[in-house]
Parts: structure tokens; sequence; C-alpha cells
């Protein structure tokens, strides 16, 4: 009977199931497999008497043999390399300005082919820099655009359920994901909550989605009206967990806005004489107003006369005696001339006269 034997070609990554034929392999150690790209060497993850559930036998394919000393001194010597590899690309990348990220490289066992991984956000002319890397490795150089998704998927993170990222470990193939199943699964519409570290709706939004389908199509429809024995009700909300869902009374239509009597039309007013008056309403108390006390007008100041051109305060000094230290000359009073009496000879006299001459 053959085992299978699940392997792992990256720290954390995917697991890919082979057959180990008739070598005898413990969890942990080396072996050499055959992929789509060429020779590569895988870790051991796990051990099992027989394939996945899920996977047919003749899917699975057999290992090549087991990592000798030689070929684990390779796999170290590949990893130095391709950290110098990716130290290179990205001053290749720095120095020809272009749009691009570099995620990893991958280098085949036998260094026949390298492998770089980038991230971009539109096409990429990197023609220029294939030659720089071909010049300096002496190789088959391969670039490849991924997306934010496999980018995540290739160096792994840790998700907001605190494990490491479902593509990481086991997805292999990415549904689609829509915001109408977060909508479906009363979730709230927050990027924060919703949103994975690639920045896209969680994988994880797809698994339950059957279960939700499924109570959807016998659970009643939110919103709509029933007629039961107990009288009409309305479907509020349900709950996929206890498959249950709560129900209400209709509520009725509200009445409109209440309008006053005096915006009433005078036909409308019915006046009913043998009815009961109503009970007069108590009058309202004055409010309790205390007595200002009395405070004597405040004085308005009085208005500055207005500076005459040229004039200047009397404790400021002139524009002359700023600059030259002299004053200006003082002006004499106007002087008011006396009328003289011989000059006019039907002047009136004065009133020192008049009272003189008074009997």
């Amino acid at each position: 009977m053959s085992t299978t034997l699940g392997l792992r070609f990256r720290e954390n990554g995917q697991i890919y199931y082979f057959d180990a034929l008739s070598y005898g392999v413990r969890v942990g150690e080396y072996v050499l497999v055959k992929t789509d790209q060429g020779t590569a060497m895988a870790r051991v993850a796990s051990v099992l008497d027989a394939p996945p559930s899920d996977m047919q036998a003749s899917e699975i394919k057999p290992i090549l043999r087991l990592a000798s000393n030689e070929d684990m001194i390779q796999h170290d010597e590949n990893r130095e390399l391709a950290r110098d590899a990716i130290r290179h690309c990205r001053r290749c990348i720095s120095e020809r300005n272009l749009e691009m990220k570099l995620v990893d490289v991958e280098i085949l066992l036998d260094r026949s082919k390298m492998v770089f991984y980038f991230t971009a956000p539109g096409r990429i002319d990197f023609r220029e820099l294939v030659k720089d890397l071909v010049k300096a490795y002496r190789t088959r150089i391969e670039l490849r655009q991924i997306g934010v998704r496999h980018e995540t998927q290739m160096l792994g993170a840790i998700g907001n359920c605190g494990q490491m990222c479902c593509c990481a470990r086991f997805i292999r193939k990415f549904q689609p994901v829509t915001i109408k199943m977060a909508k479906e699964q009363n979730l709230f519409l927050n990027p924060a909550k919703i949103s994975g570290m690639c920045g896209r709706l969680l994988c994880c939004l797809a698994y339950e989605q059957n279960a939700y389908e499924e109570f959807q199509r016998r659970c009643p429809k939110i919103g709509k009206k029933y007629q039961t024995s107990q009288g009409p009700v309305k479907i509020l909300r349900s709950n996929l967990f206890t498959e249950t869902w709560k129900n209400g009374a209709p509520s009725r239509e509200r009445p409109g806005p209440r309008t006053s009597r005096r915006s009433r039309p005078r036909s409308s007013v019915r006046r009913n004489s043998s009815s009961a008056p109503r009970p007069s309403r108590r009058p309202l108390r004055p409010p309790l107003l205390r007595p200002r006390p009395h405070l004597p007008p405040t004085p308005r100041p009085r208005p500055l006369p207005s500076p005459r051109r040229g004039c200047f305060p009397p404790c400021l000094p002139s524009p002359q005696t700023a600059t030259t230290g002299k004053s200006w000359p003082k002006a004499s009073p106007p002087q008011t001339p006396r009328p003289d009496p011989s000059a006019n000879a039907n002047a009136s006299p004065n009133r020192a006269a008049l009272r003189a001459h008074r009997p």
C-alpha cells in the first residue's frame, strides 16, 4: 500500500500531495519532485495512509527520490542566490524607474531557470530589465506578473481571525467574492472588517454562502406580511444559527398632522350646545419681576473737536520743531476793529448815555 506525502515548497505555504512509492519518508525530510517548471526540492509536512477525499488517485504524482547531502548544499546556495537576486533586481528597477514591485524570486534546483514574481498596476515594458538580469546571472530569466491575492499567498500574513491566511495555507484557486455575500450574511459593510490583508474581500465569505442561500430559500422574506391564527404578522428578522425568525404585528398607518381649530374651515367645526362646558383654564401667573436698582445715567463722552489741517495737538511737537528744533511763530489773536464815532454822525448813542439821560 503506497503512502501519500504532503509537501511544501515554501515555509507556511500550500501543501501538495505526492506518492511516496517505496521510499520510507518521515516528516521534516526533503525530497525531489518534478513540477511544471522543472526539478524542485520540497519538505515533507505530513504523511498520510490514503490520499485526501477530494483528490483522485490519478491526480497524485510520484516523487523522484530522497534529497542527498549534495542536494541540500545546492538548495542552501540557491536560497542565498535568491536573496542576492532580489537586491540586485530592486536596484535595477529603481535605476530604470519602473512602476513595479518585486515580490519573490524562485530558483530551480539545477539553476536552469530563475523566476521573478512582481506586481504592477498595469503593463510594464521590462525588456531592458531582463537584459540586465541575464547579463548578471547567465541563465534563463522569466518575469511573471501576479495579483495582490497571489502576493499575499506567496508571502503569507496573519488575518483578522489571528491565524495564517487561508490563501497561504490551503486555497489553491481563488473563488469570486462579491459584496452581495456580505449583505446576505447580515455583516456590517465596513471595509476594515470585511477586507483581508490584500485589500480584497475576505475569501472566507464564500465558505458559508451555500448555507445562507439554502436558509433564505426556506425562510420567509423579511418585511412580508402573513395571515396567521393569531392575526396578521410581519417578518422582522431571521437567524441562521437557530433557524428561526422573529415576527410582530404590522404597524398601523400613522394619522396625518393634527390641525388646530382655527386652521380648520368654519363648516367643519361642529358646535354642540348640549355638551358640558369645558373647565376654565387656570390663569397664568405673571412672572416675578425684581426691581432693577436705580443707576445714574452714564455721561456720554464729549466728542473731540476735529483737528484742522495744519494744526497739531499741544502735546506733540510740530514737524518743524521735530526736525530743526525751532517752533512756528505764534499767531496773534484776531482783533476786532473799534467803530469810529466821528466816522458816522448818525450813530445811535450807547447804553450808558441813554441811562444817564433817563429821568
